[in-house]
């Protein structure tokens, strides 16, 4: 079956209306950056404890999330899937433009983002963070490798080994940017083995409810009906995604439970932390497992639409709440500077951070999620990433190739 990939017409008011708000707040974003970095991070909600705030958690999120969009794109040249291929350049896309709009607010965040040239060009490799930028760079490169054999006939042959390279690269992405927080001992809720392929259960579902809600509005908005087998299984496969992120949260804390070491930090995690035991139980597991599970697998609301809609929703506000008591709960927990061993001063011993976002942070950390929607809404006008038809899609037995 040969699929016909197709531009949006980009026409309509409701178009130019939806790049109007989007470059609006990308631009409010580099305006909150802007007056940060001019007036110093004394206009932040951070301090000596806590030096990653509210657009780490957004910048992170967007990363994460960066490597689960390319869930479709994978299976279908990785695992042999066909009726995905219509749905894997804009996969690919996404995968693209959550990581720029990621990376953006990473950058922008740290500061003097004009020395970014000297973290490109200068490696310390006993560095974690040396070794993002290698995976960062290197996964871009790879899904504009595997877009191009993917959209250019004369390159469908290479398909596959680009589809496979870019799997591999994205699982490696993901444990590096996981393993950002396995290796920062420092912190007791880090430190921590499980928290790279941890971060790798979450991107797939993060970067799986970001894809249905795109694909969902471009069918909506271009009169272009998704075929009900296609969103059931999207539906299962977001719903298997959840079940699997909230068992490695709960392997998580089991093994911290274990070790009597941990135990005042998961007794300020999970039972007296205030806003982050509030954040854990009612955004990352109520709204973020829960909700999503029942509205995803009961039979009266599995195959609705809203209801899909709903869940997708709810998956990334609790994947927000999760990166908010992942970077910021965790630092805000009292930091042992010699751990086993008692010792004391004058500056903040067994404190609790304390941090409130400032409006710049906020703005920020939302101009990224700007910057991503205006690469989408401008990559689907200029470039075929979206299949004529979304309801009809090649059967798994059938191979075709996007041209």
């Amino acid at each position: 079956m040969k699929i016909a990939l197709r531009q949006l017409e980009g026409r309509s008011p409701g178009y130019w209306a939806l790049l109007a708000v989007l470059a609006a707040v990308s631009g409010v974003g580099l305006l909150a950056a802007w007056t940060m970095e001019h007036h110093g991070h004394v206009i932040t909600g951070m301090n000596n404890q806590i030096v990653w705030g509210i657009p780490h958690v957004f910048a992170v999120f967007l990363v994460v999330a960066a490597s689960g969009a390319l869930n479709v794109a994978s299976m279908a040249s990785v695992f042999g899937k066909t009726v995905y291929k219509p749905l894997a350049p804009l996969s690919a896309l996404l995968a693209i433009a959550l990581l720029a709009g990621g990376l953006a607010v990473l950058m922008l965040d740290l500061g003097r983002p004009d020395r970014l040239i000297v973290a490109m060009t200068y490696y310390n490799f006993k560095s974690i963070f040396a070794w993002n930028v290698v995976l960062y760079s290197g996964f871009m490169g790879l899904v504009v490798a595997y877009l191009w054999t993917m959209m250019e006939h004369r390159m469908n042959a290479y398909s596959t080994y680009a589809g496979l390279a870019a799997f591999v690269w994205r699982l490696l992405l993901t444990t590096g940017t996981g393993s950002i927080f396995g290796f920062l001992i420092g912190r007791q809720a880090f430190g921590s083995a499980l928290m790279g392929p941890m971060f790798i259960v979450y991107s797939l579902s993060y970067g799986l409810a970001i894809f249905l809600l795109v694909l969902l509005a471009v069918s909506r908005w271009t009169q272009r009906p998704l075929e009900s087998a296609m969103q059931a299984r999207l539906t299962r496969l977001l719903a298997v995604f959840v079940a699997c992120a909230a068992y490695f949260v709960l392997v998580y804390h089991l093994t911290n439970l274990y070790f009597a070491k941990q135990h005042g930090l998961e007794r300020f995690l999970l039972q007296g932390g205030g806003l982050y035991t509030r954040l854990f139980w009612l955004g990352q597991l109520g709204l973020g497992s829960l909700l999503p599970l029942v509205l995803l697998l009961a039979p009266k609301t599995r195959n609705s639409r809203a209801m899909l809609v709903l869940a997708a929703l709810a998956v990334i506000a609790g994947g927000l709440a999760q990166m908010y008591v992942t970077i910021i709960g965790s630092q805000a927990w009292p930091l042992q500077i010699f751990p086993g061993y008692e010792v004391s001063s004058s500056f903040y011993d067994g404190v609790v951070g304390s941090y409130t976002p400032s409006l710049p942070e906020w703005l920020l950390g939302i101009g990224g999620v700007g910057m991503t929607g205006l690469i989408v809404v401008l990559a689907l006008k200029w470039l075929a990433f979206l299949p004529q038809r979304l309801d009809q899609f090649p059967s798994d037995a059938v191979a075709g190739n996007a041209h």
